[in-house]
Protein backbone atom coordinates (compact mmCIF):
# COMPACT_ATOMS: atom_id res chain seq x y z
CA UNK A 1 0.00 0.00 0.00
CA UNK A 2 1.68 3.21 -1.09
CA UNK A 3 -0.97 5.79 -0.36
CA UNK A 4 -3.63 6.48 2.26
CA UNK A 5 -6.53 8.71 1.33
CA UNK A 6 -8.53 11.04 3.54
CA UNK A 7 -10.86 8.28 4.71
CA UNK A 8 -7.90 6.20 5.90
CA UNK A 9 -6.63 9.19 7.89
CA UNK A 10 -9.97 9.53 9.65
CA UNK A 11 -10.24 5.82 10.38
CA UNK A 12 -6.71 5.27 11.69
CA UNK A 13 -6.02 7.32 14.80
CA UNK A 14 -2.80 5.49 15.63
CA UNK A 15 -0.01 7.26 13.76
CA UNK A 16 2.52 4.62 14.82
CA UNK A 17 0.40 1.85 13.28
CA UNK A 18 -0.06 3.82 10.07
CA UNK A 19 3.68 4.51 9.78
CA UNK A 20 4.43 0.84 10.45
CA UNK A 21 2.05 -0.22 7.66
CA UNK A 22 3.70 2.19 5.22
CA UNK A 23 7.18 0.88 6.09
CA UNK A 24 6.22 -2.79 5.98
CA UNK A 25 4.61 -2.32 2.58
CA UNK A 26 7.71 -0.50 1.40
CA UNK A 27 10.06 -3.23 2.62
CA UNK A 28 8.00 -5.88 0.83
CA UNK A 29 8.24 -3.74 -2.29
CA UNK A 30 12.03 -3.69 -2.04
CA UNK A 31 12.10 -7.32 -3.15
CA UNK A 32 10.63 -6.27 -6.48
CA UNK A 33 12.86 -3.24 -6.93
CA UNK A 34 16.52 -2.47 -7.75
CA UNK A 35 17.15 -3.02 -4.02
CA UNK A 36 16.46 -6.75 -4.49
CA UNK A 37 18.44 -8.69 -1.93
CA UNK A 38 17.62 -6.72 1.20
CA UNK A 39 15.72 -8.64 3.85
CA UNK A 40 13.47 -7.08 6.47
CA UNK A 41 16.74 -6.31 8.30
CA UNK A 42 18.15 -4.67 5.18
CA UNK A 43 19.73 -1.95 7.31
CA UNK A 44 22.08 -4.56 8.73
CA UNK A 45 23.73 -5.24 5.37
CA UNK A 46 25.80 -3.42 2.79
CA UNK A 47 27.11 -4.51 -0.59
CA UNK A 48 30.41 -6.37 -0.52
CA UNK A 49 33.33 -4.40 -1.96
CA UNK A 50 35.77 -6.44 -4.02
CA UNK A 51 39.08 -6.98 -2.23
CA UNK A 52 37.86 -6.70 1.37
CA UNK A 53 37.72 -9.57 3.84
CA UNK A 54 35.05 -12.21 3.19
CA UNK A 55 34.60 -13.14 6.85
CA UNK A 56 31.48 -11.00 7.32
CA UNK A 57 29.67 -11.99 4.10
CA UNK A 58 26.12 -13.15 4.76
CA UNK A 59 26.11 -16.42 2.82
CA UNK A 60 22.41 -17.01 3.44
CA UNK A 61 21.57 -13.80 1.62
CA UNK A 62 24.02 -14.77 -1.12
CA UNK A 63 22.27 -18.15 -1.53
CA UNK A 64 18.94 -16.37 -2.05
CA UNK A 65 20.09 -13.52 -4.27
CA UNK A 66 23.45 -14.41 -5.88
CA UNK A 67 24.69 -11.10 -4.51
CA UNK A 68 27.25 -10.60 -1.76
CA UNK A 69 26.21 -8.54 1.25
CA UNK A 70 28.40 -7.87 4.29
CA UNK A 71 26.89 -7.86 7.76
CA UNK A 72 26.97 -4.34 9.11
CA UNK A 73 27.34 -3.98 12.85
CA UNK A 74 25.60 -1.45 15.05
CA UNK A 75 28.58 0.89 15.30
CA UNK A 76 28.64 1.12 11.49
CA UNK A 77 25.01 2.12 11.21
CA UNK A 78 25.00 5.17 13.47
CA UNK A 79 23.47 8.10 11.67
CA UNK A 80 22.02 11.33 12.99
CA UNK A 81 18.95 12.56 11.15
CA UNK A 82 17.11 15.81 11.86
CA UNK A 83 13.64 15.84 10.29
CA UNK A 84 12.38 19.36 9.65
CA UNK A 85 8.72 20.11 8.86
CA UNK A 86 7.20 23.39 7.70
CA UNK A 87 3.94 23.75 9.66
CA UNK A 88 2.78 27.11 8.27
CA UNK A 89 -0.79 27.48 7.04
CA UNK A 90 0.03 26.95 3.36
CA UNK A 91 0.87 23.36 4.32
CA UNK A 92 -2.82 22.76 5.15
CA UNK A 93 -3.66 22.81 1.44
CA UNK A 94 -5.80 21.28 0.05
CA UNK A 95 -8.62 21.73 2.53
CA UNK A 96 -11.41 19.18 2.65
CA UNK A 97 -12.39 16.01 4.45
CA UNK A 98 -11.80 13.71 1.50
CA UNK A 99 -8.23 14.70 0.70
CA UNK A 100 -4.87 14.50 2.41
CA UNK A 101 -3.15 17.87 2.83
CA UNK A 102 0.54 18.68 2.65
CA UNK A 103 1.02 18.75 6.42
CA UNK A 104 -0.68 15.38 6.93
CA UNK A 105 1.43 13.95 4.13
CA UNK A 106 4.64 15.35 5.64
CA UNK A 107 3.77 14.12 9.13
CA UNK A 108 3.03 10.59 7.93
CA UNK A 109 6.16 10.54 5.79
CA UNK A 110 8.21 11.74 8.78
CA UNK A 111 6.68 9.09 11.06
CA UNK A 112 7.51 6.42 8.47
CA UNK A 113 11.10 7.67 8.21
CA UNK A 114 11.41 7.56 12.01
CA UNK A 115 10.18 3.98 11.93
CA UNK A 116 12.91 3.12 9.42
CA UNK A 117 15.55 5.02 11.39
CA UNK A 118 14.62 3.17 14.57
CA UNK A 119 14.90 -0.19 12.77
CA UNK A 120 18.39 0.87 11.69
CA UNK A 121 19.36 1.94 15.23
CA UNK A 122 19.91 5.49 13.99
CA UNK A 123 19.25 8.63 16.02
CA UNK A 124 16.65 11.13 14.89
CA UNK A 125 15.30 14.48 15.98
CA UNK A 126 12.42 16.72 14.94
CA UNK A 127 12.16 20.41 14.11
CA UNK A 128 8.84 22.14 13.46
CA UNK A 129 8.70 25.70 12.19
CA UNK A 130 6.34 28.36 10.87
CA UNK A 131 7.18 32.05 11.51
CA UNK A 132 9.82 30.71 13.94
CA UNK A 133 11.03 27.34 15.22
CA UNK A 134 8.33 25.91 17.52
CA UNK A 135 9.86 22.51 18.29
CA UNK A 136 13.53 21.54 18.20
CA UNK A 137 14.60 18.21 19.69
CA UNK A 138 17.96 16.53 19.92
CA UNK A 139 18.67 13.32 18.03
CA UNK A 140 18.07 10.15 20.04
CA UNK A 141 17.22 6.56 19.17
CA UNK A 142 15.25 5.39 22.23
CA UNK A 143 11.67 4.10 22.15
CA UNK A 144 10.63 6.85 24.59
CA UNK A 145 12.02 9.48 22.21
CA UNK A 146 10.29 7.83 19.24
CA UNK A 147 6.94 7.97 21.04
CA UNK A 148 7.49 11.63 21.94
CA UNK A 149 8.21 12.49 18.30
CA UNK A 150 5.04 10.68 17.22
CA UNK A 151 3.03 12.69 19.74
CA UNK A 152 4.27 15.95 18.19
CA UNK A 153 3.30 14.70 14.72
CA UNK A 154 -0.04 13.37 15.88
CA UNK A 155 -0.87 16.77 17.36
CA UNK A 156 -0.14 18.42 14.02
CA UNK A 157 -2.62 16.15 12.26
CA UNK A 158 -5.39 16.24 14.87
CA UNK A 159 -5.30 19.88 15.95
CA UNK A 160 -4.61 22.18 12.97
CA UNK A 161 -4.16 25.87 13.68
CA UNK A 162 -4.96 28.26 10.85
CA UNK A 163 -3.51 31.64 9.86
CA UNK A 164 0.09 30.75 10.63
CA UNK A 165 2.60 32.77 8.64
CA UNK A 166 5.92 31.51 7.35
CA UNK A 167 9.51 32.55 7.83
CA UNK A 168 11.33 29.54 6.43
CA UNK A 169 14.59 31.42 5.92
CA UNK A 170 14.92 32.62 9.55
CA UNK A 171 13.79 29.23 10.87
CA UNK A 172 16.25 27.21 8.78
CA UNK A 173 19.09 29.53 9.85
CA UNK A 174 18.09 28.93 13.48
CA UNK A 175 17.92 25.16 12.95
CA UNK A 176 21.33 25.19 11.27
CA UNK A 177 22.82 26.96 14.30
CA UNK A 178 21.25 24.47 16.74
CA UNK A 179 22.43 21.23 15.09
CA UNK A 180 25.93 20.91 16.48
CA UNK A 181 26.99 17.55 15.03
CA UNK A 182 27.12 16.60 11.36
CA UNK A 183 23.73 15.19 10.43
CA UNK A 184 21.43 14.22 7.62
CA UNK A 185 18.84 17.02 7.54
CA UNK A 186 15.55 16.11 5.84
CA UNK A 187 13.21 19.02 5.13
CA UNK A 188 9.51 18.79 4.27
CA UNK A 189 8.25 22.12 2.96
CA UNK A 190 6.33 23.68 0.08
CA UNK A 191 9.07 26.35 0.10
CA UNK A 192 6.50 29.12 -0.26
CA UNK A 193 8.11 32.29 0.98
CA UNK A 194 7.62 35.96 0.26
CA UNK A 195 9.18 36.75 -3.12
CA UNK A 196 11.34 39.37 -1.39
CA UNK A 197 12.67 36.64 0.91
CA UNK A 198 13.64 34.08 -1.75
CA UNK A 199 17.35 34.91 -1.61
CA UNK A 200 17.34 34.59 2.19
CA UNK A 201 15.63 31.21 1.86
CA UNK A 202 18.30 29.95 -0.51
CA UNK A 203 20.95 31.37 1.83
CA UNK A 204 19.47 29.30 4.67
CA UNK A 205 19.87 26.10 2.62
CA UNK A 206 23.47 27.12 1.96
CA UNK A 207 23.96 27.66 5.71
CA UNK A 208 23.00 24.03 6.40
CA UNK A 209 25.48 22.81 3.81
CA UNK A 210 28.17 25.17 5.08
CA UNK A 211 27.81 23.47 8.48
CA UNK A 212 28.73 20.16 6.79
CA UNK A 213 25.26 18.64 6.96
CA UNK A 214 23.85 16.46 4.22
CA UNK A 215 20.57 18.07 3.19
CA UNK A 216 17.56 16.47 1.51
CA UNK A 217 14.65 18.72 0.56
CA UNK A 218 11.29 17.12 -0.12
CA UNK A 219 9.38 19.83 -1.96
CA UNK A 220 5.84 18.99 -0.86
CA UNK A 221 3.12 20.00 -3.30
CA UNK A 222 -0.22 19.06 -4.78
CA UNK A 223 1.33 19.14 -8.22
CA UNK A 224 -1.94 19.02 -10.11
CA UNK A 225 -3.38 22.11 -8.44
CA UNK A 226 -0.40 24.10 -7.16
CA UNK A 227 2.00 23.69 -10.07
CA UNK A 228 -0.17 22.84 -13.07
CA UNK A 229 -3.18 24.87 -11.82
CA UNK A 230 -5.64 22.30 -13.13
CA UNK A 231 -9.04 23.71 -12.25
CA UNK A 232 -12.29 23.74 -14.18
CA UNK A 233 -12.85 26.98 -16.05
CA UNK A 234 -15.46 28.39 -13.71
CA UNK A 235 -15.49 30.99 -10.93
CA UNK A 236 -13.58 30.06 -7.77
CA UNK A 237 -13.02 31.82 -4.48
CA UNK A 238 -9.28 31.52 -3.77
CA UNK A 239 -8.06 32.19 -0.25
CA UNK A 240 -4.60 32.85 1.15
CA UNK A 241 -4.36 30.31 3.99
CA UNK A 242 -1.86 32.46 5.88
CA UNK A 243 -3.57 35.87 5.70
CA UNK A 244 -7.18 34.91 4.99
CA UNK A 245 -7.24 37.27 1.99
CA UNK A 246 -9.75 36.16 -0.66
CA UNK A 247 -10.19 36.75 -4.37
CA UNK A 248 -12.88 35.54 -6.74
CA UNK A 249 -11.90 34.83 -10.33
CA UNK A 250 -12.21 32.51 -13.30
CA UNK A 251 -9.43 29.89 -13.26
CA UNK A 252 -8.37 30.45 -16.87
CA UNK A 253 -7.93 34.17 -16.25
CA UNK A 254 -4.74 33.57 -14.30
CA UNK A 255 -3.58 30.08 -15.29
CA UNK A 256 -1.02 31.14 -17.90
CA UNK A 257 0.62 33.81 -15.74
CA UNK A 258 0.45 31.65 -12.60
CA UNK A 259 2.07 28.67 -14.35
CA UNK A 260 4.78 30.89 -15.80
CA UNK A 261 5.69 32.34 -12.40
CA UNK A 262 5.59 28.95 -10.67
CA UNK A 263 7.81 27.34 -13.29
CA UNK A 264 10.28 30.22 -12.98
CA UNK A 265 10.42 29.73 -9.21
CA UNK A 266 10.77 25.96 -9.51
CA UNK A 267 13.64 26.34 -11.97
CA UNK A 268 15.39 28.78 -9.61
CA UNK A 269 14.88 26.50 -6.61
CA UNK A 270 16.27 23.48 -8.48
CA UNK A 271 19.25 25.51 -9.69
CA UNK A 272 20.08 26.70 -6.18
CA UNK A 273 19.78 23.18 -4.75
CA UNK A 274 22.12 21.92 -7.45
CA UNK A 275 24.54 24.77 -6.74
CA UNK A 276 24.55 24.10 -2.98
CA UNK A 277 24.56 20.28 -3.41
CA UNK A 278 21.18 19.91 -1.73
CA UNK A 279 19.30 16.81 -2.86
CA UNK A 280 15.86 18.02 -3.90
CA UNK A 281 12.97 15.68 -4.63
CA UNK A 282 9.45 16.50 -5.73
CA UNK A 283 7.03 15.12 -3.14
CA UNK A 284 3.66 15.12 -4.86
CA UNK A 285 1.07 14.36 -2.19
CA UNK A 286 -0.94 12.41 -4.76
CA UNK A 287 1.96 9.98 -5.39
CA UNK A 288 2.25 8.35 -1.97
CA UNK A 289 5.06 7.83 0.53
CA UNK A 290 7.27 5.22 -1.14
CA UNK A 291 9.29 7.73 -3.23
CA UNK A 292 10.17 9.48 0.06
CA UNK A 293 11.40 6.28 1.71
CA UNK A 294 13.31 5.14 -1.34
CA UNK A 295 15.05 8.52 -1.77
CA UNK A 296 16.08 8.43 1.88
CA UNK A 297 17.42 4.89 1.59
CA UNK A 298 19.54 5.79 -1.44
CA UNK A 299 20.93 8.85 0.34
CA UNK A 300 21.72 6.87 3.49
CA UNK A 301 23.54 4.17 1.55
CA UNK A 302 25.80 6.84 0.04
CA UNK A 303 26.62 8.32 3.44
CA UNK A 304 27.67 5.09 5.15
Amino acid sequence: MSFFDGKDLRQIDNLELLAKQVVEGFIIGLHKSPFHGFSVEFAEHRLYNQGESTKNIDWKVYARTDKMFVKRYEEETNLRCQIVIDTSSSMYFPEGKDSINKLQFSSLAAASLMNLLRKQRDAFGLSLFEDEVKVQTRCKSSTKHYNLMLSYLDQLISDPTKRKSTSAADSLHQIADQIHKRSLVIIFSDMFENKDSEDQLFSALQHLKHNKHEVVLFHVMDKQKELNFEYENRPYLFQDLETGEQIKLQANQVKELYSERMNEYMAKLKMKCLQYQVDMFEADIQKGFYPILQSYLVKRSKMI
